[in-house]
């Protein structure tokens, strides 16, 4: 799972929102999971990437990504999944019940289990580790997009009828799915501000999902790769569109720089 080199991000232009420069670490007592958590490399945590990995995975290799990514002011946290998928005896987890009992997956599923827990994490992070929601992206790969782009909805859902307009309750920062489509079928009265990158393979068709994701959300982006299946990222050009859309929606705080831009100079990763 690696990111090409010749692909980065850096800092131009700044601004601030007054949080603190420095988040405390999440703390294992509160979170329901195992995690891995890296502060920002170059020291200001301005934006936290929350990475979801998909059905029968683990964190780990996600944390590798997101230390290979090195995103300017961000800091990283790859959760792993809170349920061992039955009777594979290896590191091999889902974020919700995934099969039927004859071992079928279920075309239903009922992805409750890990929005609450991801309301529980995302409660740690916002009051004892001072990040603010709107700072707070999220980027899932497959069953681990769908649960990041139904948490997002969930988030918004439940904010909307005590919120006050422009309010950014019940908003992230953004959210990217890689082929990761929506479980459920949105009927929203206002949809989610909440920016959504959605990436795919070309094949199976996803027209249905992209329609679901106009239901949901207010700004959607669309990457399609020639291809079939469920797949990471793999080159150069694969990445470009996604550290772009970061580049648009990452914070920045001024500290001699600021804006990032997508280059095509050689990083260290």
């Amino acid at each position: 799972m690696d990111v090409p080199s010749d692909i980065h991000v850096r800092e131009s232009i700044s601004s601030s929102d007054g949080n603190p420069s420095v988040k405390p670490a999440p703390k294992s007592p509160a979170m329901p999971v195992p995690f891995t958590y890296a502060p920002s490399p170059d020291g200001t945590d301005e934006n936290l990437l929350i990475f979801l990995h998909g059905l029968g995975d683990t964190h780990v290799p996600f944390s590798s990504l997101a230390r290979s990514l090195n995103l300017p002011q961000t800091a990283t946290l790859s959760l792993r999944a809170p349920e061992q998928i039955p009777y594979l005896y290896e590191d091999a987890y889902q974020w919700y019940p995934s099969f039927t009992p004859l071992g079928e997956l279920d075309p239903h599923p009922n992805p409750t289990p890990a929005l609450t827990l991801l309301s529980k994490i995302l409660s740690h992070l916002t009051r004892d580790c001072h990040w603010p929601m709107h700072r707070i992206h999220m980027f899932g790969f497959a069953q681990g997009g769908s649960v990041a782009v139904e948490f997002t909805l969930k988030l918004w859902r439940d904010s909307v009828p005590s919120s006050p307009p422009n309010n950014l309750d019940g908003t992230l920062g953004s959210v990217v799915s890689i082929s990761g489509p929506l479980l459920s079928y949105p009927t929203l009265t206002s949809l989610s501000p909440t920016p959504l990158l959605y990436f795919h393979r070309t094949l199976p068709s996803t027209s249905f999902d992209i329609a679901a994701f106009r239901k949901g959300f207010a700004v959607v982006s669309e990457v399609k790769i020639p291809g079939q299946g469920d797949a990471m990222p793999k080159s150069r050009t694969e990445w470009e569109p996604i550290m772009r859309f970061w580049s648009e929606r990452l914070g920045r705080r001024v500290r001699g720089g600021g804006l990032y831009e997508v280059t095509n100079e050689t990083a260290s990763v």
